[in-house]
């Protein structure tokens, strides 16, 4: 087996977990790494790629501690890139169209030096940028001559945050060997969620399958083309596969692990997922940018309850809410000030119910809806309208009312046409008998589907307005 080998020619003094993890890649050359656009790469393949980037970065004069933006999407090209940036001790900026609109934006909080961005077939552009300044945090974080990830916040309350890990302390989680899988690439890869996945495929051995767009119809077939056997995904994803009946035109039969998260996930999705999937284990995962994923397990496949922590996460609930406090913590904020108490702790802003050693995420305290002092959390109420046989999408957010403060109000979205009038009466009646008063939705629209859903297949949940 070849010893890794650093840029400026040194071998590494102490394995450490990023040369454990290139090693344990190259000693699997032989075996399918990537599945893209239809083509099989190898991890022999791919690991020449990253050989291939050092001359092309040594051309840009690209240096240790320099911060690299990655515009594109999972293919040999990206992850190749990604790889060889973290062998050359850079920090890297992982970006997708997604958030086009916030790109200048997201480059003066990192500092962005060299960009690299990637097309549909994976030709790829470099640019310099003359970055405004050096972040306080990034000229300590260089000190360390460690290699850097920098992902950030959706901003969905505020100002969108920088958050800066150091890739060696990432990678430390995957050292111990575990089970090979053939994973759908879904979750993008500059949320922590997507990078962490796409370090498990290659940490373990496994093999991403990439998907050309996100729709139901396109993930369902690269599945169906790669005989993938995980799909982490998000519940307003699954819903969709299971509204539109996706999951009944593909042979979608390998799939044996379903995990779930970054969202709450109704029950009456999860229900109905079990039914679709009978074979296939289904997960509750939960993480955030900031601490990373921790250890779960679910109570079962058809409960939301769930046991997290323990691999170096400690867990607490404090009035309601979830604290965290990990081994494997950000290096920092870059625009904000930072979130841990005197003794690491973290709240994480999710309001959660405890049963013994279980847990059950009953949803973001910045979501749930106050009305009049009564708390309102979306995720119930979305449950009982799911029930509704003609009702494939419900969300539920707060509306400001100059009497109880906000009341709830619900956006529906319907598998076929039905008068709106009666609709509407049908689901008041539904949540008459299902529901506290208080949380009955004052105004129910009908919307299309595709309105419901974000680029990231998460739902777009307004917490108030209009």
């Amino acid at each position: 087996m070849n010893t890794p080998v650093l840029d400026d020619g040194r071998a590494p003094s102490s394995p450490t977990a990023i040369a454990t993890i290139e090693a344990r890649m190259r000693s699997n050359a032989a075996h399918p790494a990537l599945f893209w656009n239809e083509h099989v790469v190898s991890y022999g393949a791919l690991c020449d790629a990253i050989d291939a980037w050092a001359s092309a970065l040594d051309e840009r004069a690209v240096a240790p501690g320099d911060v690299c933006a990655i515009i594109g999407d999972y293919s040999p090209g990206t992850c190749a890139l990604i790889f060889a940036l973290v062998r050359r001790r850079a920090i890297v900026v992982p970006l997708t169209l997604a958030v086009r609109n916030e790109t200048a934006e997201f480059f003066a909080i990192a500092g962005v030096q060299h960009v690299f961005r990637f097309d549909a077939d994976d030709a790829w552009a470099y640019e310099p940028v003359v970055a405004d300044g050096t972040n306080t945090l990034i000229a300590t974080f260089r000190a360390s001559e460690h290699p850097g990830l920098i992902v950030f916040s959706s901003g969905s309350t505020g100002k969108p945050k920088g958050i800066l890990h150091d890739c060696e302390r990432l990678f430390r989680k995957f050292v111990p060997q575990r089970q090979a899988r053939r994973t759908v690439l879904f979750l993008m890869f500059d949320h922590f969620g997507g990078f962490n996945t796409l370090l498990s495929v290659f940490a373990y051995g496994g093999a991403g399958v990439c998907v050309p767009n996100r729709a139901p119809d396109a993930v369902c077939r690269a599945i169906e083309n790669a005989r993938a056997d995980l799909l982490p995904a998000t519940p307003t994803f699954l819903n969709l596969v299971l509204a539109a009946g996706t999951y009944r035109r593909y042979a979608l039969d390998s799939v044996t692990l379903i995990t779930y998260g970054t969202e709450v996930m109704p029950e009456a999705t999860l229900a109905k997922l079990r039914e679709a999937f009978p074979k296939a284990q289904l997960k509750q995962t939960y993480g955030l940018s900031e601490l990373g994923v921790l250890h779960s397990k679910s109570e079962s496949d058809g409960s939301l309850w769930m046991k997290i922590g323990g691999d170096g996460f400690e867990v607490k609930v404090v009035d309601g809410q979830l604290w965290v406090r990990a081994g494997s913590n950000m290096v920092g904020y870059l625009n904000a000030p930072q979130p841990f108490d005197d003794e690491g702790w973290m709240c994480t802003g999710d309001d959660v119910e405890v049963r013994g050693e279980y847990v059950l995420i009953k949803g973001r305290r910045s979501e749930m809806i106050n009305v009049g002092g009564q708390k309102v959390f979306p995720a119930e109420v979305e449950t009982l309208l799911l029930g509704d046989p003609n009702v494939a999408e419900a969300t539920v957010y707060g509306v400001k009312h100059p009497l109880m403060g906000q009341v709830p109000h619900a956006r529906i979205s319907v598998h076929e046409p039905e008068e709106q009038r009666a609709l509407v009466e049908r689901l008041r009646r539904l949540c008459a008998d299902g529901l506290a008063r208080y949380k009955i939705p004052q105004k129910f629209t009908v919307i299309a589907p595709d309105d419901q859903v974000s680029e990231r297949f998460k739902k777009v949940r307004r917490i108030d307005g209009a």
